[in-house]
């Protein structure tokens, strides 16, 4: 079933119709990318009734299509996040220095911002590699295990981050064991000491990432990785390229304030 976000407890202000509508948005995904009725309402908790109101209505506003059997969304969604991008100013800032850096060592950069208890994807140069996880702009995983995810925890507050290991899902996979939240801190501790993190295989098999913080002002943003292979040590190959690339956009952005 949908993983749900942390709601307002109910109140005049809540409209539960909206929040139900953006559920059966956020059903669909890389592994769901079309489902029927059915399976909509299924994974929304939904009734099938509802379930149906809400797709027929998405229909209608051109958020999502259907071919009689299945329903899938369309390009139309991404008009939803265009005005935080835009608002943020940061892809297209970050965009011509991940394309840099990634010419330069050779492996596919990003940038991500915090959002609860995820990064999300903001900006990506991608190389074609036989390493892939699917990563694309848009693309969410776990803060914890990822590098960029270690950097932006690093920044927060401590009653900040108190927050975040409350309410934060450390569990690992078959290949990386359950990880507990007093290695995190330490790794945590360490990223905030050295101004960058690392991360070996936590977030997949065979996947290393280096990441370092960009700021706005004296906060930081955003953070920018290098990915890369086993075969590959991105910390102690590719680090001066990434903090490079960090300075130049933390740089980017000053000027835009």
């Amino acid at each position: 079933m949908l993983e749900r976000v942390e709601r307002p407890a109910a109140s005049d202000q809540f409209v539960q119709s909206l929040a139900r509508g953006l559920d059966v948005i956020r059903a669909f995904d890389a592994d769901r990318p079309r489902m029927t009725l059915s399976e909509v309402a299924s994974t929304t908790g939904l009734s099938r009734a509802a379930a149906r109101r809400f797709l027929l209505t998405l229909v209608e506003l051109g958020y999502v299509r259907s071919d009689g059997r299945e329903f899938a969304l369309t390009p139309q969604v991404l008009r939803l996040g265009t005005a935080y991008l835009s608002g943020l100013g940061l892809p297209e800032i970050a965009q011509p220095h991940l394309q840099v850096l990634t010419a330069r060592v050779g492996e596919s950069s990003s940038v991500a911002v915090l959002d609860g208890a995820e990064i999300v994807y903001v900006a990506r140069a991608a190389t074609r590699s036989i390493m892939s996880v699917g990563i694309t702009v848009g693309t969410r995983f776990p803060a914890h295990a990822t590098s960029m995810g270690r950097v932006l925890l690093a920044a927060l507050p401590p009653a900040e981050l108190d927050v975040y290991f409350a309410g934060a899902d450390l569990s690992g996979t078959a290949e990386r064991p359950a990880g507990d939240e007093a290695a995190v801190r330490d790794a945590l501790r360490v990223a905030a000491e050295q101004g960058w993190a690392a991360t070996d295989q936590e977030l997949a098999p065979g996947l290393r990432s280096v990441a370092a913080p960009i700021r706005r002002g004296s906060e930081v943003v955003a953070a920018v990785n290098v990915s890369s292979t086993t075969a590959h040590d991105p910390a102690a190959e590719y680090l001066e390229h990434l903090l490079a690339a960090a300075a130049s956009i933390t740089s980017d952005l000053a000027s835009t304030t």
